[in-house]
């Protein structure tokens, strides 16, 4: 699609619709105006704790292509490279499991599902280094023994300060609705005169294609944006170049689980 693109003088960018909430927009202008400072660590969240899809080709590994790592950890491990602006991976380790899965659960919101029939990862997790030394951890889950379960979110830890998004209530236990209108807030931590501190802003209901609580205001921008860019000739937000380095670095995590061998990157 991008050879395509390019080829053709097309436009081209991917739904990564998380990086229109207010909150992902707050914590990006914190880092775009150096308010974090050299940001090194970056934790991606995309767990759901029972919220497995019974529906479609979401368990078929053949069709689907793989389970949460790649349905949503995509969109956690884009904003989190999107906010540190960071997209020059050198290795990955990662590692996939298929416990709860083969075993089913009465407790998914989304029905049961057939433990023969599920074929992908139920859990993965992946630690990514960058070549400025940088490094991202991403978690991936449809059915886990996780409290919290936080999906499309993102930790960040810099030099002056660190920042990261939350649901309101603390420890949330979700079941089928993990995208409810629930309120998200971020914290920013960092020192300040010798004492530490931390800073809740409250962002209001934010989770973009929830059943019917959407972020109208986030979905708005979203569109917006791309009619601009063919519009008015503007770049676009979302760049293509940035979701293949997503998805290289998912087949990385997935390899890796497989060999049980780190994956070096060639970024020639």
């Amino acid at each position: 699609m991008l050879d395509a693109a390019k080829a053709f003088g097309k436009k081209l960018t991917i739904g990564y619709q998380n990086r229109f909430r207010q909150d992902s927009q707050f914590i990006k202008g914190l880092c775009d105006n150096g308010e974090l400072g050299d940001i090194y660590l970056g934790k991606a969240f995309a767990c759901r704790r029972r919220g497995v899809p019974i529906w479609g080709v979401f368990m078929n590994k053949e069709l689907q292509g793989g389970g949460p790592l790649i349905d949503l950890g995509t969109h956690a491990l884009d904003l989190t490279l999107w906010m540190m602006n960071n997209y020059e991976p050198v290795s990955a380790l990662g590692s996939t499991y298929n416990k709860i899965g083969k075993m089913g659960s009465p407790a998914n919101g989304m029905g049961l599902w057939d433990p023969d029939k599920y074929e992908v990862e139920d859990s993965a997790f992946g630690m990514v280094k960058f070549s400025n030394g940088a490094t991202v951890v991403l978690e991936a889950s449809w059915a886990i023994n996780m409290i919290v379960a936080n999906e499309a979110m993102t930790m960040l830890c810099g030099s002056k300060a660190g920042a990261d998004m939350f649901p309101a209530a603390g420890p949330v236990l979700r079941t089928a609705d993990f995208q409810s209108a629930e309120s998200l807030h971020v914290r920013v931590n960092g020192e300040n005169n010798g004492k530490l501190y931390i800073q809740n802003y409250s962002m209001g209901a934010q989770f973009i294609g929830s059943g019917g609580k959407e972020d109208f205001a986030g979905a708005t921008l979203e569109m917006s944006t791309w009619l601009d860019s063919i519009r008015q000739d503007k770049d676009v937000v979302v760049k293509p170049e940035q979701a293949y380095t997503v998805t290289r670095i998912l087949e990385a995590i997935y390899q890796s689980a497989a060999t049980g061998e780190m994956v070096l990157f060639d970024n020639k």
